[in-house]
């Protein structure tokens, strides 16, 4: 690979904030989480691959970025790697900041405690990676846990020592871990709001996080004119137009909206479902729906997402 020619390619791309690249190399030791760091990681829109030889890394990263246009990447690379990769890690970490550049490129070390290991081991009842690797071993065999667990530390110290992030993980939640993740890495939260009509007569979705019931409200259904319309057209509208409380219960939705979704920012969470129900799921719940979509679009964080869907349009 032509460093200098791709380090050229790269340069322009790091110029725009929003074309920036970003390469995590996510190691650590076994038990201690990397996996599931990986997993946020993917949540936070990283593309992410598992048990990487060292060896590819480089070529990895180049296909990723250069033929695939992938912008954000997670490399997990632990004890599994061929153990001459693990020993030449430095001088593969050193060509891919060459490539890319030193703040794209960064190594995040997972660890934990032994005797936090040792209980996570024991609770999954999972064999160390060390101790498969080496049961054929005659000469350097690896029989217990804790003799596997010191031994690993060794064989990762050449990227322990080139980790700019390191986490222990002994003393933290699932949720916690991403709060630290997203700390160190500088990304934030998105959530994704989806606005859900439905009817009840086919059954309340089971999946809302929220919901609403709108059939109090006048119901075009019974003005034969209206009956074949949805929601979605004008003339359903101006039918809700004659009635205040349609615009009352709206307002009063949006506003309970607006005062509790953007805690979801800080509670770990990507989607949250908020169901507005009707009978049929053609015209009230429709209208509504579309409604709020509009007046919570301009009036949440950035960061949150509204969508709608309509579940019985398929009926309609």
């Amino acid at each position: 690979m032509n460093i200098e020619k791709n380090k050229q390619e790269h340069s322009p791309a790091l110029t725009k904030k929003e074309d920036s690249i970003s390469i995590l190399v996510i190691s650590g030791r076994s038990g201690s989480g990397k996996t599931s760091v990986l997993n946020i990681l993917e949540d936070l829109g990283y593309y992410s691959i598992d048990n990487l030889p060292l060896s590819l890394v480089p070529e990895a990263a180049h296909k990723l970025v250069n033929e695939s246009g992938i912008r954000r990447i997670a490399l997990g690379v632990d004890i599994r790697s061929p153990r001459a990769d693990l020993s030449n890690f430095a001088t593969i970490f050193n060509t891919l900041k060459q490539v890319y550049g030193e703040q794209t490129v960064k190594v995040i070390y997972v660890t934990a405690q032994e005797n936090t290991l040792v209980a996570r081991f024991n609770a999954t009842r999972r064999v160390h990676p060390l101790m498969a690797q080496d049961a054929e071993d005659s000469l350097h065999p690896t029989y217990n846990l804790p003799a596997a667990i010191t031994k690993e530390v060794a064989l990762l110290e050449p990227i322990a020592s080139c980790a700019d992030i390191k986490i222990d993980t002994s003393k933290l939640n699932i949720h916690q871990l991403k709060e630290r993740l997203r700390d160190h890495i500088g990304v934030e939260n998105k959530i994704i709001i989806n606005l859900l009509s439905f009817g009840f007569k086919y059954g309340s979705p089971i999946d809302a996080d929220f919901v609403f019931d709108v059939r109090i409200l006048p119901n075009p259904h019974w003005n034969p004119a209206l009956r074949s319309a949805t929601g979605l057209d004008t003339e359903v509208g101006e039918f809700f137009d004659d009635y205040p409380e349609v615009a009352e219960m709206t307002d009063d939705i949006a506003k309970f909206l607006q005062r509790w979704l953007p805690n979801f920012l800080h509670n770990n969470r990507h989607t949250v479902t908020v169901a507005i129900g009707c009978t049929g799921g053609k015209h009230r719940s429709v209208f509504i729906t579309e409604q709020l979509q509009r007046v919570l679009a301009d009036s949440l964080p950035s960061a949150i997402t509204v969508v709608t869907k309509h579940r019985e349009k398929r009926r309609w």
